[in-house]
């Protein structure tokens, strides 16, 4: 393979973006990336993971790409006036292929697992605090309403993006390397 670095992109990385971003979409159109939580903001979201995964695997501009097609189809879909607006519903999920990069790229040469697991946090805290605060910056939602609502969206976001990113990682580190044993 071709040595890159996240700052190019060549073939792959493009259909990598194309493939994690219409998962994206199709999580949010088809609503199976929503987690009813009981709270007021009445559901939580994979959506993100796709770009978590793609900033992980092929560095933070194909997460960001992978970002603004999340934010897009977010912003398309919109049911609410709060994702309507194009600042929330796209700029914090370009920031999430961002962080998510970052952090992954400042501890994998240390533990890799614990890289995956710092990245899926990082990215998933940075989609809830983004549009969280965007939202009590823009008065769409008061901010005495915040803490109840970062606590049961963000908890169950966390989890799910840990696994799901050190699953798919992992599981893509196998087959890329042809071995029965990831290299991490």
């Amino acid at each position: 393979m071709e040595a890159t670095t996240s700052t190019t992109l060549n073939t792959r990385r493009i259909v990598i973006a194309g493939v994690l971003g219409a998962i994206s979409i199709l999580l949010g159109w088809t609503r199976l990336g929503y987690i009813p939580v009981p709270n007021l903001a009445a559901n939580a979201t994979i959506m993100h993971v796709p770009v978590i995964i793609g900033a992980v695997m092929e560095g933070w501009l194909v997460g960001a790409i992978i970002g603004l097609l999340f934010g897009l189809s977010s912003f398309a879909l919109a049911t609410i006036p709060l994702f309507k607006n194009p600042l929330v519903a796209i700029v914090p999920r370009i920031i999430i292929g961002i962080t998510s990069y970052f952090a992954y790229a400042a501890l994998k040469k240390n533990n890799e697992y614990l890289a995956l697991v710092v990245a899926a946090i990082v990215g998933t805290l940075t989609n809830t605090i983004l549009v969280l605060g965007l939202a009590g910056l823009l008065n769409y939602v008061p901010w005495e309403l915040m803490p109840p609502i970062l606590v049961t969206n963000a908890l169950p976001e966390v989890i799910i993006a840990i696994i799901l990113v050190v699953a798919v990682v992992a599981a893509w580190k196998r087959i890329e390397t042809g071995s029965v044993k990831a290299k991490m």
